[in-house]
């Protein structure tokens, strides 16, 4: 089973919890040095300095939409792609396309064989989602990050596996033993943390070696 890099980076341990502090330091300055800066001040013509802010706005602006653009144009090389690929097996399906944080989401519905393009367990659509990626990585000269779907099986197993997260968590809420799950890839192990993390008490974390590496949820 192909695994999503980024997301085995972020299946490691989660626990809930503020952070506090915002890494700013006090400065204290002594009475006499406060006198002086002021006594400089009325010795010192004043300069009114340019207001750069919308500047720098606009650049951000600037660089969000340049990034956005290229996820687009990831989309596109993937679904033409993807195009070819129905177009050799015969298979019928429609290309969606968009764009969610940080990668392309390229979907593929409509079509009565899509579950072929699934397998068991989502195989074939994990080896087919590395397939597009670099078939992308190839246009592009740059690694891919773009998540693809087929008859909405993972929307379906994001949902499916966010619940037995939550139940996971509510149940070692209430005995105090921590709960092993089944083996997972990272992106459904990603999933798991995040319905862990929503739920006061609980952490969860993964052990193990793929491709047995599992969500583990204790009492935090």
């Amino acid at each position: 089973m192909a695994a999503d890099v980024e997301e085995a980076q972020n299946d490691e341990v989660r626990t809930t919890g503020a952070v506090s502090g915002d890494g700013a330091s006090d400065v204290v300055v002594e009475a006499d040095q406060v006198g002086a800066v002021d006594a400089e001040a009325d010795r010192t013509p004043v300069v009114e300095e340019s207001d750069d802010s919308g500047v720098v706005e606009d650049k951000i602006d600037e660089d969000d939409e340049d990034d956005e653009d290229y996820l687009v144009e990831e989309g596109e090389i993937a679904g033409d792609y993807l195009e070819q690929l129905l177009d050799v097996l015969d298979f019928d399906g429609d290309i969606d396309l968009d764009v969610e944080g940080d990668r392309a989401i390229v979907s593929i519905d409509g079509g009565d064989d899509l579950a072929k393009l699934v397998g068991r367990k989502g195989e074939v659509l994990d080896a087919l989602q590395e397939l597009t990626r670099l078939a992308v990585q190839q246009s592009t000269g740059e690694r891919s990050k773009l998540m693809l779907d087929v008859a909405g099986w993972r929307a379906n197993r994001r949902t499916e596996l966010g619940n037995l997260g939550a139940e996971a968590a509510r149940r070692v809420l209430e005995s105090g033993e921590r709960e092993e799950l089944t083996p997972m890839t990272p992106f459904e192990r990603k999933i798991v943390h995040d319905a862990v993390a929503k739920i006061d008490g609980v952490a969860s974390e993964s052990t193990g070696v793929e491709p047995a590496r599992r969500v583990v949820v204790v009492k935090a």
